[in-house]
């Protein structure tokens, strides 16, 4: 990859290369039509043609059920905060949350204006360090559904199993979608932003149970209705036309890779290459709990903030990019989803080492 370097950014974060390749080529003129990608109309028959390959491809991956609608919407993940409650909760009934995170506490704040929220657990005096075993909460009789996040980006922590729970689960899989095989049957809704293991920003993936789109209130504004993108097969209006064609050919190189079995693979792989490497020794410090560890994103902290700091100035001159933790808890993040090499990560095992022995602490 010439002139290329290695990208840990939690998102937008690292695509495939020869993705891009072919990207740069159908911007300038897609499909030999003699316009570019990013001018052609979404309802042309070459967009459709796209847009239907990335709903099959995604359906085939992840092994949706016929009972599932597969949406492309705007407005981030974060318009699913307060999409979900609108549709699926009203104000006498209670949802169930788990706090494990930044874009948990989020999502509570926004269900809390449409309905009864039961924070059953909270790591968050804990810094949030962790995530719950099953026996760890209790989701009420008089819950309509679980909501969680898979993977939680900022602090290094995923749900190694999913919870089980008779109630319905939804979940927030942003960072970790595709990365591992789920049971979509044994959700109601699952949704992430693409900007992670999908595709570039401005597109968010929802997957949801056809019974529940009737269950949205009448009140609620047309744009805001699962319903309304359902039944227009995500063409109400205007989708995001670029992301979709990029989620499309994302999807086409993982099935090309194994699919999500081969990914699952890997992804244990690179990960474990990393955690080895911050256990070796009590100067590199990870965030999570050993059994909440999450194999997308790794949070650590070095003996001092200004070695973190030298640590991530040192590492991006010599192309290794995107350290930086996040604001909230300091110190360094490794985001090494998907499309990540197993290359980058040797790089950076072999940069941790020699950055020990040249800066004892």
């Amino acid at each position: 990859m010439p002139e290329r370097i290695y990208n840990f950014s939690p998102g937008p974060a690292t695509l495939p290369y020869e993705v891009l390749e072919q990207a740069a080529k159908d911007v300038v003129n897609f499909q030999d039509t003699g316009i570019g990608l990013i001018e052609t109309s979404h309802r042309s028959k070459e967009f459709m043609a796209v847009i239907d390959e990335a709903e099959a491809l995604l359906r085939e991956l992840m092994e949706i059920p016929d009972n599932y609608k597969v949406l492309f919407l705007q407005g981030g993940a974060s318009s699913q905060f307060y999409m979900i409650p609108m549709n699926l909760l009203s104000k006498d009934q209670k949802a169930t949350y788990l706090n494990t995170g930044t874009w948990s506490k989020k999502s509570i704040k926004e269900a809390q204006l449409f309905g009864k929220v039961d924070v059953a657990y909270s790591s968050e005096e804990q810094s949030f360090n962790r995530v719950p075993e099953d026996s760890e909460y209790t989701v009420a009789d008089d819950s309509e559904y679980l909501y969680f996040v898979s993977n939680n980006t900022i602090y290094g922590t995923q749900f190694q199993q999913m919870p089980k729970s008779e109630k319905m689960l939804i979940s927030d899989m942003s960072s970790d979608i595709l990365s591992r095989k789920i049971d979509v049957s044994k959700f109601g809704l699952i949704f992430a932003g693409a900007q992670k293991n999908l595709g570039p920003a401005g597109v968010t993936l929802v997957i949801i149970r056809e019974d529940l789109l009737d269950r949205a209130p009448a009140a609620i504004p047309t744009m805001l209705k699962y319903k309304t993108h359902a039944d227009k097969g995500s063409m109400f209006n205007t989708p995001p036309t670029f992301p979709i064609y990029i989620v499309a050919h994302v999807l086409r190189w993982l099935k090309d890779k194994g699919g999500v079995v081969a990914m699952e693979e890997a992804n244990r792989e690179k990960a474990a290459l990393l955690y080895q490497a911050i256990d070796a020794t009590d100067y590199y410090r990870g965030h999570a709990e050993v059994a909440s560890r999450s194999n997308m994103n790794i949070s650590f902290n070095l003996p001092t903030a200004e070695l973190e700091q030298k640590f991530i100035a040192e590492a991006a001159a010599v192309g290794l990019s995107g350290l930086k933790g996040h604001r909230s808890i300091g110190g360094c993040r490794a985001s090494i989803y998907n499309a990540f090499p197993r290359e980058g990560v040797v790089k950076l095992v072999e940069f941790m080492q020699q950055f020990q022995a040249n800066n004892p602490a």
